[in-house]
C-alpha cells in the first residue's frame, strides 16, 4: 500500500490534494490507495448518524426538531459556498431560500388540484422544484449583485432582501400576503405506503436530501470552480493576472448556492406547510449567517455545528425562556472573542490535542474553568430571568421560579445573591484562566516540535 492523499474527511475546506508529501503526514491519515478509508469512515458515520438520529431522538417534538435543523443545514452550508468558500459576505440569502419555498409550495397545492402542469408530482420531488425556482433568480438578482464584491457587493444584497420582502406584502395572490401560502404535504398517490404524513416520513426525507446536497457541495470544493472562488477570496488580483474573470466566477457560484438554498425553502415548506414573508426577510437571512459564523465558516462541516446550535436556541431554548434571543448574542459575542474561527476549530483543536495524546495536559485545567464559570453563569441567568419577569410578567406577581426556588424580584436578596455569583465566577475564571492558557500553549508547542522534528 502506498500512501495517496492527505484527507480530512469533512474537514477543513481550506485543505485540499497533496499528492506525493513527505512521509511526516502519514501520522495523520487514514488514505491508502486506492482506499481512501477516511473519507469512507467520515461520510459512513454522517449517514449513519442521520439514520440513526430519530432513533435516539423519538420523544415529544424532536422529530420536529430534527427535520428543522435539517432545513438549516442545507441552508447554512448554501450561505458557506458564498461566505467561506468565496469570501462573499450576503445579507440577503433568504431570498433564495425564501422564494425557492414560494414556489416549491404552490407547486404542492397545483399538484393537489386536479390536472395542469404539476399533477402527478411527488412530494419527494418538491425541493428541486425550490431548487430550480432558487436558481432562476440566482441568475437573475446574482447578475446584479455580483458586479462589484466586498462591502459594496454585501450593501446591494441587503437592499435585494429589503426589495423582495416588501414586494411580499405587496403581492398578496403570490405571497399570500401577512397569512402566507399554507398547502397540505398529504397528496397523490402514496408509494409504498408513504404518505409523509407522519413526522417520521418528512424526516428521512429531508435526511436524503440533506445527504445528498452535502455530498454534492462538499464535491464542489473539489472542482477548477471550487478552487477558483477559494482563489478569488484569497487573492482576486492574481485570478485576473492569470487570465479567468473573477466577476463570473463569484456569478456561477451564487447560481449553484442559490439552488441549494432553493432546495431548503422547499424542504421547510413540506415541513411546515406554510410559507410566509418572513421567509424573505433580513431576519432569516441573517439568522443564517449568525449561525455559520458559529458553526465555523473555515470548515466544510461548519455550518451543521451551527445549524444545530442555533436551532436549540431558536426553537427549543425559546420554549424556555423570552431571553433566549440575549442568550444567543451573549453566547455569539463569547464564541467570537475566544473562538473566531467557530466551534468547528475549537473541535479540531481538541481533536488535534487528542490524537498527539496532549488531551490529558490541558483538561484538567479545562476542567477547571468550566467549575470556574458555572457559578457566573448561573448568577447571570438568575439576573436576567429576574429582570424579564419584573419588566415583561409583572402582572403574574413579583415572585420568579428559578432553578427549584422561589425568587422574589421585588426584594433585594435574590439580586443581591445574583450578582455574588457573577462576581464569584468573573474572580474564579481570572484565577484559573492563566493555568489553562499555559497549559494549552505547552501542549501545542510540544505537538509542533513533535511534527517539525518527524519532518526532518
Amino acid at each position: 500500500m502506498k500512501a495517496g492523499h492527505i484527507e480530512n474527511g469533512m474537514g477543513s475546506q481550506l485543505d485540499g490534494p497533496l499528492e506525493g508529501r513527505v512521509k511526516r503526514h502519514n501520522e495523520s491519515r487514514l488514505s491508502f490507495a486506492p482506499l481512501n478509508l477516511g473519507r469512507h469512515l467520515a461520510w459512513g458515520g454522517y449517514a449513519a448518524l442521520l439514520l440513526l438520529a430519530p432513533l435516539v431522538f423519538a420523544k415529544g417534538g424532536a422529530l420536529t426538531l430534527l427535520s428543522q435543523m435539517g432545513t438549516v443545514m442545507i441552508f447554512g452550508l448554501s450561505y458557506n459556498m458564498l461566505l467561506g468558500q468565496g469570501g462573499m459576505l450576503s445579507f440577503g440569502h433568504a431570498v433564495y431560500s425564501g422564494l425557492g419555498a414560494f414556489f416549491a409550495i404552490h407547486a404542492m397545492n397545483a399538484a393537489a388540484a386536479s390536472g395542469g402542469v404539476w399533477s402527478g408530482l411527488p412530494v419527494s420531488l418538491v425541493p428541486l422544484v425550490g431548487g430550480v425556482a432558487g436558481m432562476g433568480f440566482g441568475v437573475v438578482f446574482g447578475y446584479v449583485t455580483t458586479r462589484k464584491a466586498g462591502t459594496t457587493f454585501a450593501m446591494i444584497t441587503l437592499g435585494l432582501v429589503e426589495l423582495v420582502f416588501a414586494s411580499s406584502l405587496m403581492f398578496p395572490g403570490f405571497f399570500g400576503g401577512e397569512g402566507g401560502v399554507t398547502t397540505n404535504r398529504v397528496m397523490g398517490a402514496a408509494p409504498f405506503g408513504i404518505t409523509f404524513g407522519p413526522q417520521i416520513q418528512v424526516y428521512y426525507l429531508i435526511a436524503a436530501w440533506l445527504f445528498v446536497c452535502t455530498v454534492a457541495m462538499y464535491a464542489f470544493t473539489h472542482t477548477p470552480l471550487g478552487r477558483l472562488i477559494n482563489a478569488v477570496r484569497d487573492n482576486p488580483e492574481r485570478v485576473e493576472f492569470i487570465g479567468y474573470d473573477t466577476r463570473w466566477v463569484r456569478y456561477l457560484t451564487l447560481i449553484l448556492s442559490a439552488f441549494f438554498a432553493g432546495v431548503s425553502g422547499g424542504l421547510a415548506a413540506i415541513n411546515f406547510e406554510i410559507v410566509s414573508a418572513e421567509n424573505v426577510s433580513a431576519l432569516r437571512s441573517g439568522s443564517v449567517l449568525l449561525f455559520t459564523f458559529i458553526g465555523g465558516i473555515g470548515f466544510f462541516f461548519g455550518p451543521l455545528l451551527g445549524a444545530v446550535v442555533g436551532v436549540l436556541f431558536a426553537v427549543l431554548l425559546s420554549d424556555f425562556t423570552p431571553a433566549w434571543q440575549l442568550y444567543l448574542g451573549l453566547f455569539f459575542v463569547l464564541l467570537v472573542r475566544y473562538a473566531p474561527a467557530g466551534l468547528a476549530s475549537l473541535l479540531m483543536q481538541l481533536l488535534r490535542l487528542a490524537l498527539h495524546g496532549k488531551l490529558g495536559r490541558v483538561g484538567p485545567s479545562l476542567g477547571m474553568m468550566g467549575l470556574a464559570v458555572l457559578p457566573g453563569l448561573l448568577g447571570l441567568i438568575g439576573a436576567v430571568e429576574m429582570l424579564y419577569h419584573l419588566t415583561l410578567d409583572s402582572a403574574d406577581g413579583s415572585v420568579k421560579r428559578l432553578f427549584g426556588l422561589n425568587a422574589d424580584t421585588a426584594t433585594a436578596l435574590p439580586w443581591c445573591v445574583a450578582g455574588a455569583m457573577v462576581l464569584l465566577g468573573v474572580l474564579a475564571w481570572r484565577r484559573c484562566q492563566p493555568s489553562f492558557q499555559s497549559a494549552w500553549q505547552t501542549a501545542n508547542a510540544e505537538i509542533a516540535l513533535k511534527t517539525g522534528s518527524a519532518g526532518r
